[in-house]
């Protein structure tokens, strides 16, 4: 099984999703060095602070003078670097924010309707809340009491579960036995008592959950081999990409995309608003 195609492919966008935070770390340096040193120049020429045309230009100073200036200036308002900083971040998390509506634009049909993807509360609801989780994610669980309480309270809330195992092989582990648990029609079922366990959900665990709900357990693992499973895993690993869902819980509804646990009164005011405005 270890060896599926499939499964190598959601690996690797498993490790190349880990390393996605650091590449970004990345990208930003070249471009806050840049601002530095160019905002600097700008507050260091008192031309440009007046309005009046400058009278030194950096073509004017040597390499090593125009260095030292810049330097001292940055040393005396280190205040500078920080402003410098947030305003860099604040342009890309606005830059990332519009790319990910985009995406959400475009997959959308994807990210509602994927047949693969186990649907709860009202399969025919006029709102669809979507979730993105790990099994072995504590805010998940802290969360979990909330996605029920909002299913209850609203009779047409539909529900659509992304399996995101970002944590590791047991949380791989416990994302396919919860879809191979489709074949058995428990999906829901092993899906709360997962939500509901302590401590690491590991292979042992998992298959102790799968038992108590009522679940053949053979069954389970053979069905946990199918490919669709591996497959539906490597999707939402991609989705959850282009979404700039970079944690766990994550969670869409409408047209907002809400990163992070949340309580049920945010929760029930997303989907009021997309109930109003006609997002499904």
């Amino acid at each position: 099984m270890a060896d599926r195609p499939v499964l190598n492919s959601g690996r690797r966008k498993l490790t190349q999703f880990s390393k996605f935070t650091g590449r970004r770390f990345g990208f930003l340096m070249l471009p806050l060095l840049l601002i530095i040193a160019a905002g600097a120049w700008y507050l260091l020429d008192s031309g440009f602070r007046t309005g009046q045309q400058p009278t030194i230009g950096s073509e004017n100073l040597p390499q090593d003078a125009f260095e030292r200036r810049v330097r001292d200036y940055l040393v005396a308002n280190p205040e500078v670097i920080v402003e410098a900083m947030q305003n860099l971040e604040r342009k890309q998390r606005e830059a990332e924010q519009t790319e990910a509506q985009a995406a959400l634009a475009t997959h959308r049909d994807e990210l509602l309707n994927s047949p693969e993807s186990p649907v709860g509360g009202n399969p025919q609801g006029d709102v669809t809340l979507v979730e993105f989780f790990d099994y072995n994610c504590s805010y998940c669980r802290q969360v979990a009491p909330t996605m029920m309480a909002a299913e209850a309270d609203d009779p047409k809330l539909r529900i659509v579960y992304k399996e995101f195992p970002i944590l590791g092989p047991n949380s791989v582990f416990a994302a396919k036995a919860a879809l191979a648990a489709r074949q058995q029609n428990l999906y829901p079922e092993f899906h709360k008592a997962m939500m509901q366990v302590s401590g690491a959900a590991d292979e042992g665990r998992v298959m102790e959950v799968a038992g108590q709900i009522g679940l053949d357990v053979e069954r389970l693992r053979n069905d946990m081999a199918d490919p669709a499973v591996d497959a539906e895993i490597a999707r939402n690993l991609a989705l959850a990409q282009v979404l700039r869902i970079n944690g766990t819980p994550g969670f869409v509804i409408g047209d907002e995309i809400l990163r992070g646990a949340t309580d049920l009164q945010t929760m029930q005011t997303l989907i009021a608003r997309a109930r109003k405005s006609g997002d499904q």
